[in-house]
């Protein structure tokens, strides 16, 4: 991880219509990183990953790509640095999962460059990559969840940006898949280098597989950086207003949040009295 931010949000305000949202946010992704953004709903973590996205349109303040600004680049160019999985994607009926993946490619064509074997290994090797290469005839629709996402993912693998945003990428996943999903999106990080920023609402998930963590409330950012030293009671605390204590995960060292217990604890079955007759 070189840690040079190649997207950066500089002082954004950022807003619905009438409702603003956040007001000179200032976030850096370092390049090389895993970052994930946590945070209770309604902090405006999705909002930050619209914007970077180029999706929203900050109301000031300004997100820079390779240090210019990213409105001002033209489309096509945007598209092939920088992928995005949003939240809720849904695919055109009957579409298989090839076809699917192969829209992928689609910034890198034009009038002077057309389908090419180029593409073709582009897509055979992402869907390898997201173990979806036998579902490639299949219709989408019928893929259970986890094989879905992981079918998105093999799109935006498949645009080959070195920059992936992926908004809650475990969403309505069973908890068999969201792991799936994550180590998806580690291997990705770690074998082909690429800089991840992902939105997650599970603390543990966040701090098992994230190198750079961004913790929100209020459209503000209160802390980031290792999630080793991120992740405190403190901050577990101001942030969702959760009262607990941090432990090592045994499997991976990173912080495991344990919720402080709201009612006493009831006495194991070896030390009941049990009344006699």
């Amino acid at each position: 991880m070189s840690g040079n931010p190649r997207l950066d949000g500089v002082g954004l305000t950022l807003a619905y219509e009438r409702r603003i949202v956040a007001e000179g946010l200032s976030v850096a992704v370092p390049d090389g990183s895993f970052t994930v953004v946590i945070g209770p709903n309604a902090c405006g973590k999705s909002t930050l990953l619209r914007a970077l996205a180029r999706t929203l349109r900050p109301r000031a303040g300004t997100v820079l790509l390779d240090g210019r600004d990213i409105h001002a680049l033209p489309s096509r160019a945007v598209a092939r640095t920088l992928g995005l999985l949003p939240q809720s994607s849904v695919a055109p009926d009957g579409i298989t999962v090839a076809d699917l993946v192969a829209r992928g490619r689609y910034p890198h064509q034009g009038l002077l460059r057309q389908w090419s074997r180029e593409d073709e290994r582009v897509v055979a090797e992402s869907m390898a990559a997201t173990g979806v290469a036998e579902l490639a005839d299949r219709p989408v629709d019928e893929l259970s969840g986890g094989q879905r996402q992981r079918v998105w993912i093999a799109m935006a693998l498949a645009q080959q940006t070195p920059l992936l945003l992926l908004d809650e990428p475990t969403t309505w996943l069973d908890v068999a898949h969201q792991i799936e999903v994550l180590d998806l999106c580690a291997r990705l990080h770690e074998e082909q280098g690429r800089t991840l920023v992902a939105v997650l609402h599970d603390l543990h998930h966040a701090a098992r597989y994230a190198t750079h963590l961004i913790a929100m409330r209020d459209g503000r950012v209160v802390a980031e950086g290792d999630p080793r030293e991120v992740v405190t009671a403190d901050l577990v605390q101001e942030v969702f207003g959760l009262p607990c204590r941090i432990v090592e995960d045994p499997e991976t060292g990173t912080p495991l949040v344990v919720p402080a217990t709201r009612r006493p604890r009831l006495p194991d079955a070896a030390s009941r009295v049990v009344p006699t007759a």
